[in-house]
């Protein structure tokens, strides 16, 4: 049986030859990250061993790039959370190409993929499904609903009220639907994206604290840079059907079973007591730093621990160390904690008052 790792098409490469990672030039070169910013060219440079989790990571982000450019935070952010079994909220402004991300990633995981376009009278039972009626039978059936997917899109969420954004609290935690005292599970992996509009806030409800709580990440989604905006221009103006281009260019490199399996497989990371003690002080911080009202819960410390595993894996490594933790802070803890109302007033911002409290404690020396 031959072994050999596959290629980013999916092919395996002639005896003799190994596998090649995605060329970096594929992507629009990007400056330096800063240390406490997610890089898709960070951890591909990273790491040397080809483990099952850095071979799918390279070839995932390959055949991303074909199609989507840019954008490190959104596509390394939500893949740490699919191989994590999170979640993602994206704050972005409109036309930065979440749609398309989301289906290309559903190509490239060859898993399906959902859309759900949140308005101020959707119902509860239009994204759970509800009973019909089947006239043949006479009997009442359940009709699932576009929730029964494997990557859902939930857009623009914050523009129906709290009773529909009730209906996913469920979803997003058990990964079943209950209706009429029936429970009916959901097929694993399963990943929400949900999408708000910074910018507009007529026509529109916050999502409340237990529904935040329930994202593993806050991803950050802003305008591209000027040459990846360039690209973006010449890859997406030749009027081409996407889904002509995603069936045509861009290869299913993984599978469910594939990524639930590696998925477990992560938890055998190991986080050393330094590390988890780094991380605990970093989320009980948040619940004593004079700018917060509302700190972080020890849901986000779980979430940093799954998270930093998987980055490590993605990396190429079978242990974490502190720099995996400080790319991540960010995402995991900026919509965990609320601005006390002088800082509202002062116009200070989240993401800095965050990074302030990351530079405060020390960095523990594995």
């Amino acid at each position: 049986m031959n072994s050999a790792p596959l290629d980013p098409h999916g092919k395996i490469p002639p005896r003799g030859e190994s596998l090649q990672r995605p060329d970096p030039q594929s992507r629009p070169a990007a400056p330096d990250a800063a240390p406490d910013v997610l890089s898709v060219q960070r951890s591909l440079a990273a790491g040397t061993h080809a483990t099952p989790a850095r071979r799918v990571f390279d070839r995932m982000v390959g055949e991303i790039g074909k199609i989507f450019v840019g954008q490190d935070e959104l596509v390394l952010g939500s893949l740490v959370a699919l191989f994590s079994s999170g979640h993602v909220l994206v704050e972005s402004v409109p036309g930065l190409g979440k749609t398309l991300f989301v289906r290309t990633l559903g190509r490239v995981l060859g898993c399906a993929f959902g859309r759900i376009q949140f308005t101020a009278d959707l119902m509860p039972s239009d994204i759970t499904g509800a009973p019909i009626f089947d006239m043949k039978t006479q009997e009442f059936r359940f009709r699932p609903g576009p929730v029964f997917t494997q990557i859902l899109l939930a857009d623009e969420i914050n523009r129906s009220p709290a009773k529909t954004h009730a209906a996913l609290l469920e979803i997003m935690q058990e990964y079943r639907v209950t209706v009429d005292g029936k429970s009916h599970a959901l097929e694993r992996p399963f990943l929400v994206m949900a999408t708000q509009n910074p910018i507009e806030s007529e026509g529109t409800y916050n999502l409340p604290e237990a529904q935040l709580d329930r994202f593993m990440f806050k991803l950050v989604a802003d305008y591209p840079r000027a040459e990846e905006e360039a690209a973006i221009l010449k890859m997406h103006s030749c009027q081409v059907d996407i889904t002509e281009r995603l069936e045509r260019d861009v290869a299913t490199v993984t599978s469910p079973a594939e990524i639930v399996a590696i998925t477990q497989a992560n938890s055998n990371v190991r986080v050393a007591d330094r590390l988890l003690d780094y991380i605990n002080k970093l989320v009980r911080l948040t619940r004593q730093w004079p700018q917060f009202h509302l700190g972080a819960s020890p849901r986000a410390g779980i979430a940093l621990m799954q998270a930093v595993r998987t980055l490590a894996a993605f990396e190429g490594r079978d242990y974490a160390i502190p720099d995996d933790v400080v790319q991540l802070a960010l995402p995991a803890l900026r919509h965990r904690v609320m601005l006390t109302a002088e800082a509202e007033v002062e116009g200070q911002r989240v993401d800095d008052l965050l990074r302030e409290l990351i530079r405060s404690v020390e960095v523990p020396r594995l």
